[in-house]
């Protein structure tokens, strides 16, 4: 199967302000920026088979920069959790909830006061990116690479499946802006390939021919994170 680097966007002035920014449309800060170009040098050194977002701006921002030739497609699967009445919060006040433990600890029970559940977000982030790449494996063959871009909680979900992990234990995962998390798909398995990547991408491109899981992930196994 194809390989998909799911993207962060870059940081956002609510990030660098500690607030929750949810589904609001916060954009890059200079920094974000700074980043989505960088990340945007490494992009554009690999054959991009496909280009996937989220639909919100700060998403968008990042692959206007990153990859300014590239037009994209939007998939609301992709888009950050619903966090309803706690969207433009600060974090700082979001943790003296009651419900904050639960999001650390139990994330799977959390159901966001006029928000979503987050199970619900973690079901539909998977089922989209797994409906694109095997839509992309049969267009452009196993080696395709391809590109989602998407959010913090929404990535480490995606990261827990892969990994074979309950979503109570995404919280142990790390998604920065800007960084790359790689995820390659197979009949038997998923293989998380990079994990919060920042650095070099050229090992994620998989061999012409990969005759085995195994050989997929002996391949998996190197590289830092």
């Amino acid at each position: 199967m194809a390989t998909v680097l799911l993207l962060r966007h870059g940081r956002t002035t609510a990030n660098a302000a500690g607030g929750l920014a949810g589904r609001q449309p916060v954009e890059l800060d200079d920094t974000g920026r700074e980043q989505a170009a960088r990340v945007g040098e490494r992009l554009r050194k690999l054959p991009i088979a496909a280009v996937v977002t989220s639909p919100l701006i700060r998403c968008r921002q990042t692959l206007e920069i990153a990859l300014p030739d590239v037009v994209p497609q939007t998939d609301e699967g992709l888009i950050e959790c619903g966090y309803g009445d706690w969207e433009g919060q600060p974090l700082k006040e979001l943790a003296k909830d009651p419900l904050w433990p639960v999001v650390q600890q139990h994330p799977s029970a959390v159901v966001f006061p006029n928000g979503e559940a987050m199970s619900d977000m973690s079901a539909r982030a998977i089922k989209a990116v797994k409906k694109w790449d095997a839509a992309i494996t049969a267009e452009h063959g196993p080696e395709a690479v391809w590109i989602a871009c998407s959010h913090g909680d929404v990535i480490k979900a995606i990261a827990a499946d892969a990994l074979g992990l309950h979503l109570d234990q995404f919280q142990r995962i790390v998604a920065d802006p800007a960084s790359i998390t790689a995820i390659r798909y197979t009949p038997t398995r998923p293989f998380l390939v990079r994990l919060n990547e920042t650095g070099d991408l050229s090992s994620v491109v998989p061999p012409q021919r990969v005759e085995s899981d195994a050989a997929v992930g002996g391949g998996a196994g190197g590289g830092a994170v």
